[in-house]
């Protein structure tokens, strides 16, 4: 038995038991006094199954075993002369002369050093001769010059890797038992280690390493090529020698480098590329650093070069390149340049802050260019002509963000807030739009089909929300949706519907109510209008003339009080038979004419008879025309006496009688294009056109004049009032007492999708409503309202 000291056994039994059909069969056991013997006997029995044990022969045989008489002692040089094969198998190992030698042998020394407690020796002998190898190996590599360096390196890496691994096989007892129980590291690994201290950090070789990499990254980047593979070696080298080693030894200072050839070259870029020129470059460098990482880097490398470039080329850069003169963002903008301005957006998408800065420029030019449209006299004297031009603003934006920014979301936020912000500096846009509207029902859409105005009519929703002062542009509907249905000349009743359908989703029922009930009046007014005439074939009585009368609701229609207008006689009687008509048929109704709201056609004849024409006109202009079959000539107070229409609506229907080109029924002294009190109209007998039927309408009916402007905003002022009271009632209801400002900003939030209150209107409304006693100030602080139930 080999061992230091002495046996401490004195006596014991080895029993051998031989079994063919046994598991244990051939089995040396030591056993220790007659007790664990019969302990063996019964494991033996149940290991083995009872037929197995038929026919097994149990040979026992009682031997001796006694101390040794003389102590062992051991060959006081025996670490010595171990640890000498082994250093000169180790030296054979790395001098690549490690067939001729006995791996079995090395192996069994290895492991009769660490049994004897030599571990320690064995294991810093090993360390030694390994770090004075490297010494030489360091040396060597040093001493190559140029791209040899690299092939020397990785060579002599490879060599050593080689050799590590045999010295590892050979050591494997002691990386098994000494190093683990004294926490030393394993073989393989120091090797590893020894080698980034004495080689890779070795200030000259790390030096020179990194040099020669950087410069052939730099002629790749110059479009040279390079030796990939060598690279590739030399990074997955630092790679091996574990990720720290990779990222201090070679990625910092690769990405360091990567940093200043980037801002150089940008700055090289800004000074001879424009705008996308610069963007194709960037965009192609960031593919290169990708691939480049693909060849040769680690891939944990790509998230941190890719920062580093889009750092230098697009986050430093960016707001000169937005800003670029003749070639920057807005120019983009202006010239639908689709593929550059999605270059920029995924390229700005990279970096942080690049997508607001573009957002930013964009909205700010967007506002600039509207609110030169909306503010320029010119583009704003024909409604139609400005809506368009809106239209055709927001539908270039609306391609751009679909084909250039990806249907970014927020880029359509900023576009919506920027048509928002300069909409409502025009105080006539909700006026604008309707008359929009109004001509495209009135006369359609050339070529276009009921698809084509739905879509037509989606856009100029998208206007529509944008107004803050909905409830004017309601105002403006309502009167021009009354003049198509009374004068029925629309596109089409299913037109007419899709919008209301339109506007009341967008704003609910209480928006439409009334425009509904008027198509509700005009349905009625057929009905009623086919009775009066079946009653009046009835009776056998007749009227002077072709009447037809639409009975309107007070209040769903946007109806003047004090509409006057002195009818012709034969008129005046028609009218007059259908009141009593109507009275008897509704009984303690009363109803009101809206002479300004009527139409009449009328025959005329002119050149003494020879030429005849079909004329349609207003019931106003109607009643000026007939004044002249008694009178050749009238001065512009002689018929403001006849007639008591108001002085805009009579110069008006003079203006389109006698001013309109091609519709001059009248002749007006002087000839100018206004009309002035001291004006003399006559009949132009001699006018003459192609067509049978005319249509003269009424000059500026279309836009407001500024009186007229005026006496709207008083009127939609005076509808808001209620509103806001019901507003302000129903939150104080709800909370009892609030300080003023919460109930400025909650009113405000409440009408905020019919219009934008006043702060200063609503404190009038609440002063109001604390004289009505629906609220009061509280004793103790004046400036909170509590609620009077």
């Amino acid at each position: 038995m080999a061992g230091r000291g002495r046996v401490s056994v004195c006596s014991a039994t080895v029993v051998m038991l031989t079994h063919v059909g046994c598991a244990d069969a051939q089995v040396y056991l030591l056993v220790i006094g007659l007790q664990s013997l019969h302990a063996f006997a019964r494991y033996i029995t149940r290991r083995c199954s009872s037929k197995a044990l038929i026919g097994a022969t149990v040979l026992m045989q009682a031997f001796k075993i006694e101390p040794f008489k003389h102590p062992i002692t051991m060959d006081p040089n025996y670490a010595d002369k171990t640890w000498r094969i082994l250093e000169s198998a180790i030296l054979e190992i790395h001098n690549q002369n490690a067939s001729g030698l006995s791996f079995e042998e090395l192996y069994r020394n290895a492991y009769n050093m660490v049994l004897h407690k030599f571990g320690d020796r064995l294991y810093h002998g090993v360390a030694s001769v390994l770090r004075s190898h490297l010494g030489g190996i360091a040396a060597r590599i040093e001493a190559t010059q140029g791209l040899p360096f690299l092939k020397e390196l990785k060579q002599c890496w490879d060599d050593h890797i080689k050799s590590t691994q045999m010295i590892r096989d050979i050591l494997m007892y002691m990386d098994r038992t000494y190093v683990t129980q004294q926490h030393k590291t394993p073989v393989f690994q120091l090797g590893l280690d020894l080698w980034r201290e004495q080689v890779v950090r070795q200030p000259q070789i790390h030096q020179r390493m990194l040099s020669i990499i950087g410069d052939m990254v730099a002629k790749e980047r110059a479009g040279e090529i390079v030796d990939r593979a060598l690279i590739r070696a030399t990074t997955q080298m630092l790679m091996d020698l574990g990720k720290p080693t990779y990222e201090e030894e070679f990625e910092r200072h690769f990405l360091a480098a990567a940093a200043d050839f980037y801002a150089k070259e940008a700055q090289e870029f800004l000074t001879t590329c424009n705008a996308p020129d610069y963007m194709c470059k960037a965009e192609k460098r960031l593919a290169e650093e990708v691939e480049r990482v693909k060849n040769y880097l680690d891939e944990s490398t790509e998230p941190k070069i890719t920062r580093v470039a889009e750092q230098e080329l697009i986050a430093v850069q960016m707001k000169a390149l937005v800003e670029m003169e003749g070639s920057g963002l807005i120019l983009l903008l202006v010239d639908d340049a689709y593929d550059d301005l999605a270059r920029m957006y995924t390229l700005f998408k990279r970096v942080d802050g690049g997508l607001p800065l573009l957002r930013l420029v964009m909205g700010a030019h967007i506002k600039e260019e509207g609110r030169q449209l909306v503010n320029d006299p010119e583009k704003t004297k024909d409604p139609v002509e400005f809506v368009s031009r809106l239209l055709d603003m927001r539908d270039k934006y609306e391609n751009t963000i679909s084909r250039a920014f990806n249907e970014d979301k927020t880029f359509r936020n900023t576009l919506n807030q920027s048509f928002e912000a300069f909409i409502n500096q025009q105080q006539r846009s909700p006026e604008f739009i309707s008359l929009f509207i109004d001509d495209r029902l009135r006369k359609g859409v050339k070529g276009a089909n009921e698809g084509d105005m739905d879509v037509m009519l989606d856009k100029v929703m998208a206007l529509f929300r944008y107004l803050q002062e909905k409830d004017v542009f309601e105002k403006y509907y309502k009167q021009h949706l009354a003049k198509r249905l009374l004068s029925g000349r629309t596109v089409s009743d299913d037109a007419e519907r899709n919008m209301l359908v339109k506007l009341k989703t967008e704003c609910g029922y209480q928006f439409t109510s009334k425009l509904e009930s008027m198509f509700t009046d005009i349905r009625t007014s057929r009905d009623m209008m086919a009775d009066f005439k079946a009653k009046l074939a009835q009776t056998g009585q007749e009227v002077p003339l072709d009447l037809s009368v639409q009975v309107l609701t007070t209040g769903s229609w946007p109806t003047q009080s004090s509409a006057k207008c002195v009818l012709p006689s034969q008129l005046d009687a028609a009218c007059e038979v259908f009141k009593k008509y109507y009275t008897d048929t509704h009984s303690g109704r009363r109803l009101s004419w809206q002479t300004n709201m009527g139409t009449a056609d009328l025959k005329a004849m002119f050149q003494g008879g020879k030429e005849k024409h079909e004329l349609t006109v207003s019931t106003y202009q109607m009643v000026i025309l007939l004044l002249f079959n008694d009178a050749e000539q009238l001065s512009y107070r002689e018929i403001a006496e006849a007639t008591e229409i108001t002085a805009p609506d009579l110069k008006r229907s003079l203006q389109s009688l006698a001013c309109a080109k091609g519709k001059n029924v009248l002749r007006k002294e002087p000839m100018s294009k206004e009309v002035e009190e001291t004006d003399m109209f006559s009949f132009n007998d001699t006018f003459t056109s192609k067509l049978y039927k005319i249509k003269i309408g009424t000059i500026s009916a279309q836009k407001e004049g500024e009186q007229e402007k005026l006496e709207t905003r008083h009127k939609v002022e005076e509808d808001r009032k209620p509103q806001i009271e019901a507003a302000i009632v129903r939150i104080m209801k709800a909370r009892k007492r609030l300080d003023h400002n919460a109930v400025v900003s909650e009113v405000t939030r409440q009408l905020a999708a019919r219009f934008l209150p006043n702060p200063a209107v609503i404190k009038k409304r609440i002063e109001s409503l604390i004289e009505r006693e629906f609220l009061e100030r509280d004793p103790n602080d004046r400036k909170v309202y509590v609620y009077l139930a």
